[in-house]
């Protein structure tokens, strides 16, 4: 590509960025955040598939791929080498993933008991 201001702002964003995030309290605090968010959507989804009785089974099988599709990105194939090193927005959306997930079964045991 050109050497633009445009590239050379966007690359001086990236690295501040990455600056940013070095902190493993910026870090740990973000991690945090998008667990929440995750636990967060899946109130909110229990809550609207609720509501709306007809799209439970449509919510459920969104998720489930949605749940299935991003664990084999994450843990990959069972014969695959993994990389130590995860990139952070994997770690952020494995984090949503699970807190998703965790939301789901809190609510399963709300409604069993």
């Amino acid at each position: 590509m050109q050497n633009t201001r445009l590239n050379q702002l966007l690359d001086r964003g990236i690295v501040q960025l990455e600056n940013w995030l070095s902190n493993p309290w910026r870090r740990w605090s973000l991690l945090l955040i998008s667990f929440l968010l995750g636990f967060f959507a899946g109130e909110v989804v229990s809550s609207v598939a609720g509501q709306a009785a007809r799209w439970d089974i449509t919510y459920a099988a969104v998720l489930v791929v949605a749940v299935e599709l991003l664990s084999r990105l994450v843990y990959g194939l069972p014969g695959q080498a993994r990389s130590s090193r995860r990139s952070f927005t994997l770690e952020l959306s494995n984090n949503f993933k699970v807190g998703l997930t965790y939301s789901l079964f809190l609510e399963a045991f709300k409604l069993g008991s």
